[in-house]
């Protein structure tokens, strides 16, 4: 690889946020271990919704450094990993079309799951679209006005596992309904840390998410709210008789979540990058254990 392209791939690979990707892949894997117990499981659609899914959160990823650095959002101030077109290693006109490269090829597996599904599918990766582009882009940016939290559930939650679930199995059912919750709740987290490092840079450039709203306090409990509730809601489902007692196997993720809140509760500045990052794996693993328990 010659020494010009390489510092390009890093700047990319940069801006991908590879961090931040266990988030769209917790979603597919609980979907796809709901729809295992159907009878019209698809392996292909499965990887199809996977594939979506990571494209689509790599495009958002995309469009926030983008569209945060036209904002002036990304002062020399963040404490966050750097933004890729902010420091000058991307220009935006190079970010634009990457944004748009990506989308075009979320859109291109969304059209192959919307020639196996019909136009529900089509109807929900249009609003997928939207809502990355929206988060910081558009006249009314909802990640700016507090929303942010409310969307990630929606899209990462009910949207991608409820979605996943119809694309693979080609069923709805109120299991994966519920079940949809926790991994959005954890993704969730994802967002509450991000958020709360960035409180005072956030205040300044006049972004009012939930956490300068509400404070370090505020988030705290968020987060712990969004952990226990990760946990009760597959046990729900377990007294509804919409899966077996393997759903218990989420417990032994247990004492990383503890460990997790108590990291989150005592950590400031640019050391909460890594709690992000442990954040994001955290919901990989608790997906992993609650698809695994569904299985069984």
């Amino acid at each position: 690889m010659s020494s010009h392209l390489q510092p390009a791939l890093q700047a990319w690979l940069l801006a991908a946020r590879p961090r931040t990707l266990p988030a769209a892949a917790a979603p597919v894997l609980v979907a796809a271990a709901l729809a295992w117990r159907t009878s019209s499981f698809s392996p292909a659609l499965a990887l199809l919704c996977l594939l979506t899914s990571l494209t689509l959160q790599v495009a958002a990823n995309f469009a926030n450094d983008l569209f945060d650095y036209e904002r002036g959002a990304d002062g020399a101030d963040r404490l966050g990993p750097t933004r890729a077109t902010a420091a000058g290693l991307i220009s935006p006109q190079r970010m634009r079309q990457g944004v748009l490269l990506s989308l075009g090829l979320a859109g291109l597996l969304g059209l192959i799951a919307f020639m196996a599904r019909g136009w529900v599918i089509l109807l929900l990766g249009l609003l997928l679209i939207a809502a990355a582009l929206a988060y910081s882009g558009g006249p009314l940016p909802y990640g700016y006005y507090g929303l942010g939290d409310v969307f990630v559930l929606l899209t990462f939650g009910l949207a991608a596992v409820s979605g996943s679930y119809f694309v693979i199995s080609g069923q709805i059912s109120p299991a994966a309904l519920l079940f949809s919750l926790p991994p959005g709740l954890l993704i969730v987290n994802i967002l509450v840390v991000n958020n709360t490092r960035d409180i005072e840079s956030d205040r300044q450039s006049g972004k009012h998410t939930l956490a300068v709203r509400l404070g370090r306090e505020g988030m705290q409990t968020e987060y712990l709210v969004c952990l226990l509730a990760a946990y009760l809601l597959p046990l729900l489902g377990w007294r509804l008789g919409w899966s077996g007692p393997g759903v218990w196997l989420i417990l032994f993720s247990a004492p990383m979540a503890a460990a997790l809140y108590r990291e989150f509760s005592q950590t400031e500045g640019r050391a909460l990058n890594q709690t992000l990052a442990r954040t994001a794996q955290f919901a990989l693993l608790f997906s992993a254990l609650l698809a695994a328990g569904t299985l069984l």
